[in-house]
C-alpha cells in the first residue's frame, strides 16, 4: 500500500446520502458538457476485446491485463485497460468526419496499480476520441482542446457549488502549458511526483505535454505505450487538490500517432512486432482517421469536486485491510 493522505481534521461536507446525489450530478452535467464542447456523440464501448485483435491498451507496457478462456469461444479475453485504440477504430466504422467525435463510459481492471488516495484497482472514465485533419496535428490545436475541457470543467462545478454551496474547490481556467523537460529543468533534484506538485501549487490548473520518450537525465517522466498518444503532442491535465493539497492527474490525452510517429515510437521500445497487428497495418496504410482523444478520471472528477479525500468515497472497490482500517481512523468513509 502507498502512503495514505490524511488530512488533519478530515471531514466529508457531504452526508454519504448527499454524496450519492452529488456524484449523478456531478457525472450528468460534466458529460453533457464535454459532449457539447468538443461536439461527441456518446456511445457504447466493450469491456473485454480478444487477446489476438491487439487493441487493448499497455499503458505503461508492464501492466498484467485481467484474462480470461471462454465457455464456447476459443482463444483468451481481456478486460479492457483504456480504449485509446478502440475508439480511433470505431470512428472510422461509424464514418465520422473532422470535428466529430465520440465518448463512452469505460470501466478497467487494473490489477496491478498500486492502491492510495487516488488510485484505484476499478477505473472509470469518460473515454474520447475525436477525428482531425491533418494540419490539426500541433500543440496550438492541441492546447485548444485542453482549454475546452477545462471550461467544461468549470461550468460544472459552477452548477454543483450552486447546489451545495457548503463546497469551496476552485477549478483555474488560466491553464499553465509546460513540457516535462521544461519541468525537470526547472527542478532538476525533484521526483516526477514532487515537481509536478510544485508547478501545480503555483499555477493552480497545469496542462504537462510531451509525455511517454526520455528526458535528458535519460529517464521517462512517464510511461506511455507507444502505438495511441504521439509523444510530442500529448499530456496531463492537472489540478490542485485542496483537500489533498497536491496535485490531482484528471486527464491522460493526446493527439494520436500518425504513420510516422508509430513507426519511431514502436522502434524506440523495441514493439516493431506490433505492426502486424491490423490496427498498427490500418494506421501505416492511412485507413484509419487521424484523431485526438483521451480519457478523464470520472472518480478523480467527482472526488475533485465533492472535496474528498480518498477516491473510495465516490466509487466502489476492493482495499487492503490496512487502508480500511487507517481511513476509518481518519474519518474518511469508504463506500
Amino acid at each position: 500500500m502507498e502512503k495514505l493522505i490524511t488530512p488533519q481534521g478530515y471531514a466529508s461536507k457531504l452526508s454519504l446520502r448527499e454524496t450519492q446525489k452529488a456524484i449523478k450530478l456531478v457525472k450528468d452535467t460534466f458529460q453533457g458538457k464535454l459532449s457539447a464542447a468538443l461536439n461527441l456523440d456518446r456511445i457504447t464501448a466493450p469491456v473485454m476485446v480478444t487477446k489476438v485483435s491487439g487493441i487493448n491498451d499497455d499503458l505503461n507496457g508492464v501492466e498484467r491485463k485481467v484474462d480470461f478462456t471462454m465457455k464456447n469461444i476459443d482463444g483468451t479475453a481481456e478486460v479492457v485497460q483504456s480504449l485509446a485504440k478502440w475508439k480511433r477504430m470505431a470512428l472510422y466504422r461509424y464514418g465520422y468526419k473532422p470535428g466529430e467525435g465520440i465518448y463512452t463510459d469505460m470501466n478497467a481492471i487494473r490489477r496491478d496499480d498500486d492502491t492510495d488516495n487516488t488510485h484505484s484497482l476499478f477505473v472509470d472514465q469518460w473515454d474520447w476520441e475525436r477525428v482531425i485533419n491533418r494540419e490539426d496535428r500541433s500543440l496550438d490545436f492541441l492546447k485548444s482542446i485542453v482549454k475546452k475541457i477545462v471550461g467544461a470543467l468549470s461550468e460544472t462545478q459552477d452548477i454543483v457549488k450552486a447546489k451545495y454551496p457548503q463546497l469551496t474547490q476552485e477549478i483555474c481556467e488560466d491553464i499553465f502549458f509546460i513540457t516535462t523537460q521544461e519541468l525537470l529543468d526547472m527542478y532538476p533534484d525533484l521526483s516526477q511526483k514532487e515537481r509536478e506538485d510544485k508547478i501545480v501549487a503555483q499555477h493552480k490548473t497545469v496542462f504537462l505535454m510531451q509525455i511517454g520518450g526520455k528526458l535528458s537525465n535519460g529517464e521517462k517522466h512517464d510511461g506511455r505505450a507507444p502505438d495511441y498518444d504521439d509523444w510530442s503532442l500529448n499530456g496531463d491535465i492537472m489540478i490542485w487538490d485542496q483537500t489533498l493539497q497536491r496535485a490531482l492527474e484528471i486527464s491522460s490525452m493526446g493527439i494520436r500517432v500518425d504513420e510516422k510517429s508509430l513507426k519511431s515510437q514502436l522502434q524506440e521500445c523495441d514493439a516493431e512486432e506490433r505492426e502486424h497487428f491490423e490496427y498498427h497495418k490500418d494506421i501505416i496504410n492511412g485507413v484509419l482517421p487521424l484523431t485526438i482523444g483521451g480519457g478523464i478520471g470520472q472518480s478523480r472528477i467527482c472526488m475533485l469536486l465533492l472535496e474528498k479525500a480518498h477516491i473510495g468515497e465516490v466509487q466502489v472497490s476492493i482495499w487492503s485491510d490496512d487502508m480500511m482500517s487507517e481511513c476509518k481512523e481518519h474519518n474518511i468513509v469508504l463506500l
